[in-house]
């Protein structure tokens, strides 16, 4: 079911969000892309917005910042892979070799977050969930429905995922170079390696989004002001796109025209 009820277990991907210069301007662009609802938050938050799908939460929108004054972070999606202890998830982290970018941190009675990357430098983030779980509505229409690593060393990762975070990576069946990532022997997401993408992308975890029609939502991703970094094509999954907003977050979007994904 698209609605999500329980608790996300353990390394499963259970949020997103980015961080954008014009938050405004985001919400407005993801309002009119995937129906999403959402507002600036209350400065206790800085301002995060908790964006909703038919009144469920889908994915959060937030400016982006310097703490330092150094230049602003760039247009990014964020991953989140749920955990039962942050601050425990995060000493196997650097055991097994990964980065703790930002130490775990307490969001109100939210849940407890930080941000980490892998030996190939792929940014991830941790939610040690309290008041809340994470979306509460995926793979339907303009909702998440699989996230996927892209690196640069699939064997490194591989080890790192699985002994950071207990994410076990396996080839997928009728795929050349995929991986599947697994919880409890679920698959949650996928993997490949960068050879399959432009010469000069670094590693980095990509979000999808679930679509009705993918020439049409990209058509109106384009008439929007957003870029299309590849154009729509047919793979086993469905038929997918990987996309910019117009300030340059990039996600994909696909229908998924077979098992659904996640």
């Amino acid at each position: 079911m698209p609605d999500v009820t329980g608790p996300y277990a353990p390394g499963t991907p259970c949020w997103v969000d980015l961080m954008v210069p014009d938050q405004q301007a985001a919400l407005d662009f993801y309002r009119d892309l995937f129906g999403w609802q959402g507002e600036v938050g209350p400065p206790e938050t800085g301002g995060y917005a908790v964006c909703t799908l038919n009144g469920k939460p889908v994915a959060g929108i937030m400016t982006a910042t310097s703490p330092d004054g150094g230049p602003t972070p760039p247009t990014v999606w964020t991953t989140y892979l749920a955990t039962a202890d942050v601050d425990a998830t995060e000493k196997k982290v650097a055991k097994a070799g990964g980065t703790v970018m930002m130490p775990a941190t307490d969001v109100m009675t939210l849940g407890r977050m930080s941000l980490i990357s892998d030996p190939t430098d792929a940014v991830v983030g941790l939610w040690q969930a309290k008041d809340f779980p994470g979306a509460g509505v995926v793979n339907e229409h303009g909702a998440l429905i699989w996230n996927e690593l892209d690196t640069s060393d699939t064997g490194a990762a591989t080890a790192f995922l699985s002994a950071a975070l207990g994410i076990q990576a396996a080839p997928m069946e009728g795929s050349d170079g995929y991986f599947a990532l697994n919880v409890d022997g679920r698959t949650v997401g996928g993997m490949q390696g960068l050879d399959k993408l432009p010469e000069g992308v670094p590693s980095h975890w990509l979000a999808y989004f679930s679509v009705d029609d993918t020439d049409s939502t990209v058509d109106a991703l384009i008439r929007a002001g957003g870029n299309v970094l590849v154009p729509p094509f047919d793979m086993m999954a469905g038929r997918m796109s990987v996309v910019q907003d117009p300030q340059g977050g990039t996600f994909a979007v696909i229908n998924a025209t077979g098992p659904e994904p996640a």
